[in-house]
């Protein structure tokens, strides 16, 4: 199982990274990928959409299931993985990488330094 040190995780299984430009980039772990099984489906949000820290800002379906993906901070989505609509198990072969779900631009003092860092979702998840 992987958890990349660098980032930051939620308790409903996302991480976040926050960009060179200050915005965050946003998935959902690889535990949470793993859980779901097969993803066959992404419902993303719109490109300048609002987002509120903690509320779905996207809808995954899996064979096994249907979850929701929160957002990790309060601001606007500025990008949105188009890639997904078509290839939605991109999320399980690279859920850090290639499987990102949008980009957010948080809005003023917004920030990811109160969502877990990789040893606390460790412990979280065991």
């Amino acid at each position: 199982m992987q958890i990349p040190e660098e980032l930051r995780y939620t308790d409903n299984h996302e991480w976040a990274r926050k960009e060179d430009d200050g915005s965050i980039r946003v998935g959902i772990t690889d535990y949470a990928q793993d859980a779901l099984g097969d993803i066959v489906f992404v419902d993303m949000p719109e490109v300048g959409a609002g987002v509120t820290a903690g509320e779905p800002l996207a809808e995954v379906e899996s064979t096994k299931s249907v979850s929701d993906v929160y957002g990790p901070v309060t601001g606007t989505i500025r990008k949105v993985n188009g890639r997904l609509a078509d290839a939605p198990e991109v999320i399980n072969q690279d859920p850090y990488g290639d499987g990102w779900f949008v980009v957010i631009e948080p809005e003023a003092g917004a920030t990811i330094d109160g969502l877990m860092d990789a040893a606390a979702y460790r412990t979280f998840i065991e």
